[in-house]
This record gives C-alpha cells, structure tokens and sequence, in this order.
C-alpha cells in the first residue's frame, strides 16, 4: 500500500509537470519593449506585499519608483522563520526588531548580497492597512513604516489605515464586503486602491480608463525566468496600445497567498483597478504568478523555497528581477528591433517556409508557430522551413532576432499561411535525379540533388536514383507522392 502511495505521488507529480509544461509551450514569451527603466515600481498584498518590499530593497537599483504595499511587513521580517512569519509578521504576537532589520539591511548592502540602501532615498512608498485585517494587523504595518523610516524621507511615504477593509486588495466598484476576509481577497470598499498607489508612485494621471480597455493581455512564459521553486510555468502582461511603440514605465503587480491564476482564475489579473489606470497612462503591467505547488500559492517571504530568498540571489527574487530587464531591454532582453517583412511561401501538406528582413546586429534568429518556439538551435539565415503541421490547416508565425548575448529582440508582427489538403492537388514528377536536375526541378551540389524551392535532399545526383517531386507552388518543389 505504501509503495502504491509512492507510485501515485510520482504519477501525479509527473502530471503536474506535463501540465506546466504544456502551459509554458502554449504561451508566448515575455516581450522586449524597451520601457523606461528609470520608471520601474512594484506593488502586492499580503505575501505579495512581504514581496514587493524584498523586491523594492533588494533591487533597489531597478525599482527606482518605489514600492505600494497592502498588508505586508518589514524587509527579511521572519529572518528564515516559518513561526516568525505567521507569529510576529503577521499577529504581531510578539514585538518585530525592527532595528535588527535595518542593520541587516545595511550589512546586506555592503556586502553587494542587495543594491546600495541610497537608492530607496529617490523612491517613494504607499502603505495600506485595514482596520479589519485581523491577518496581518496594522501593528505589522506600523513596524514596515518605522523600518522605510531609515531608507526612504517621510515626505516620500502615504500610510493608509483608516478604511475598514478586511485582509483584501481594496477597489471602489468590485469584490466582497469592504470588512470581510474571504477568497478572492478582493474587496468593494468604494476606494481606488490601485489608483491611489500608482498616482503616489507616478505622479498625477490621466483620468482612468473605465470603458473597454485598448491594450492586449497576454499570458507569457514564464517558465523561461523561473522552473520549479513555487512559480507557475506562465505569467501575465498587460501591454497599453501606446507601449509598443512609446517607451513607457513598468509595474509588476503581485498577488496574495492563495490568490494565483489557478485559485481565483483572473480575477487579481483584471478586477483589481489597476489595468484602467496603465490604459491611459502608458504603463505596462507585469502579473507573475506562483503555482499551487507553493504553499498555499504564496510568494518565498520567509524561506520556504530557499535560504537567499531575500537577496538579489533568491530564485523567485531574480526571476522577477530578469522579468523587468527584459520588459525594459535592461539586461534580460534584448533592445534589437522586431523583425519586418514577415511571410510565408512554398506551402506544402506539412510544412511552410517562413522568411523574414534581416536585422541589423542579430546573430540569429528565434521562430515561433502560435506562440510557441519551432526551431531547436538559432536560425542564422532569414528564412525557415517550419514542418511537422497538418494539412489544410492555418498556422501563424512571429520571429524575433537574437544579439551576441542569444537575448531576444522585439517580437515581429504574424504571418499566416495555409497548408496544402495533402493527398490531392499539385503535380507530381518520377524521373531520375539527373533528370530532375535537367528539368528544373532540382540542383545538384557536391555529387548530390536537392530540390528546388524546399532544398529537401532527394540523394545522388546520377540516372539510377529515382525520386518522385510534388510541386506545390511557382519553382516550389518537394519530396512526396500524389
């Protein structure tokens, strides 16, 4: 019995894992948009907001704007405790050494384990807290404002604690009872949350955007900066027309414990406020996301996955961090241009041959089929020959070009194309290799044939080998029947 349990487990695991990973492959990667990197800022609640603190202090150097957080608490606040974590971070049943926390941030900082403390003095900070939360009482939220205290001016810091919102992310037209704590942890406390904390950290805004939004949402791959270690295998963006071809600021915005993809479907993605307000106001909003492998779907603030999960080095940390970089073009992307001039050609029953313009600096090339990438190793020339599809079928390609570094570049527009129904239409030639090559249909190269259009091998070039060619389109051959 205990064998059949152990067996079920590795089953289930090894689900899970198919399921991630089919997950990953259906979704498009992260884009380049070469947003301003000056104008970064990150905001979450509960362990999305413990999280956006380490983020803001960590990364203090990439978060140049500063950090909103809803009932979260002070930097490396359960020091690797689980009992920390839910006793003084979060009843605050005994006191938080606040000071203690503070000088670890500062020896943290010289010894480069996280970016220089001088850079939080620029940024700014909004702080909110229910006076309902029994989950993290505001006690917490008094300590994380002593602790920003010795980093970022008073003047630079909004403390929000006089609503009656329960352990919740506050909006004023969606969600539960304003006092109440309940699943999805989003509440109707007739306060734009969400706007007030992006207005703080950016200034004032255009008005916001309460009709149909104009941008895209997207569900990238997130699996390409984080396997394993709690995150799922794919993210969301939420992308404003403006910002694929302005350079606009960036917000990542994290949710709470069980409050994931999976957990509430997109709920924290759309229903939280904040997608109106990036509408209008050129911001690009990035949604990373745990998995329910996590506990209890929430992000690594006290050590669950990982003894660094604090500093720069903590996988979640640096995952997020390599986000960003490349949303900005900073270091985890590429600021090459999408490549232009898209097509596809030489359609036959299960392949398409996909060219493209060069790009200027690109080493290579990546190609991708709905999403999803078809070439194993860079492509260096400017066409491909994408196989392995169904005939009669519609498939879109997109390509994006690779730097010296194999960073990805912006994503080009798609081109579509159809396949050919297969065992009917075309003509078909049987002839000898030679004869082939005498006709036009195919060359000859180094003592062997290669047919013309798909360049498929068709072996030696003399008058014994006998090949039979489709032709699918104008000077477009390939090996096959009718």
């Amino acid at each position: 019995m205990q064998a059949m349990r152990r067996n079920w487990k590795g089953l289930a695991a090894a689900a899970a894992m198919t399921v991630a990973a089919h997950a990953a492959m259906a979704a498009v990667p992260l884009p380049a948009l070469n947003a301003n990197p000056a104008e970064v800022s990150v905001s979450g609640l509960s362990a999305g907001g413990f999280m956006a603190v380490q983020l803001h202090v960590a990364y203090s150097a990439t978060f140049k704007r500063g950090a909103g957080v809803v009932a979260g608490g002070p930097y490396y606040c359960a020091e690797g405790s689980v009992l920390n974590a839910t006793g003084r971070c979060m009843t605050h049943s005994t006191s938080i050494p606040v000071s203690t926390l503070v000088s670890t941030t500062n020896s943290w900082a010289a010894s480069g384990a996280i970016d220089p403390v001088s850079n939080m003095t620029g940024s700014k900070v909004y702080l909110f807290s229910g006076t309902s939360d029994n989950t993290v009482k505001q006690a917490v939220m008094n300590d994380l404002k002593t602790y920003y205290q010795s980093f970022v001016p008073v003047a630079n810091t909004v403390y929000k604690n006089n609503l009656g919102a329960g352990h919740a992310m506050v909006t004023d037209d969606y969600g539960g009872a304003c006092g109440t704590t309940a699943s999805p942890y989003i509440n109707n406390c007739g306060f734009d949350l969400a706007g007030e904390i992006l207005t703080h950290l950016y200034g004032p805004l255009n008005p916001r955007n309460n009709g149909t939004l104009g941008g895209t949402f997207t569900e990238f791959n997130q699996s390409e900066f984080i396997t394993g270690h709690g995150a799922a295998a794919t993210g969301w963006i939420y992308v404003p027309q403006a910002c694929t071809t302005a350079s606009c600021r960036v917000h990542l915005v994290l949710h709470g414990c069980k409050q994931n993809y999976t957990d509430v479907s997109d709920q924290y993605v759309k229903k939280t406020g904040y997608n109106r307000w990036a509408d209008t106001n050129n911001i690009v909003l990035i949604y990373p996301q745990t998995s329910t492998a996590a506990t209890n779907s929430c992000w690594d603030w006290w050590g669950y996955d990982n003894a660094n999960y604090a500093k720069k080095s903590g996988p979640q940390m640096a995952a997020m961090k390599a986000m960003v970089d490349r949303v900005t073009g900073s270091g985890g992307g590429s600021s090459l241009p999408a490549p232009t001039g898209v097509g596809t050609s030489g359609a036959t029953a299960s392949s398409m041959v996909i060219g493209w313009a060069g790009v200027s600096g690109a080493t290579g090339y990546n190609v991708y089929r709905g999403g999803s990438k078809v070439n194993a190793a860079p492509v260096a020339g400017t066409n491909y020959t994408d196989t392995g599809l169904a005939a009669s079928t519609t498939y879109s390609w997109t390509v994006a070009a690779l730097d010296a570094s194999n960073a990805q570049g912006a994503m080009s527009t798609a081109a579509t194309g159809t396949t050919t129904s297969g065992g009917t239409g075309g003509t078909c030639y049987t002839a000898s290799n030679y004869t082939h090559t005498m006709a036009g249909r195919a060359y000859a190269l180094y003592g062997l044939t290669y047919a013309y259009g798909s360049g498929q091998s068709m072996g030696l070039w003399n008058i014994y080998v006998t090949t039979t060619l489709k032709q699918t389109g104008p000077g477009y051959y390939v090996v096959g029947t009718c």
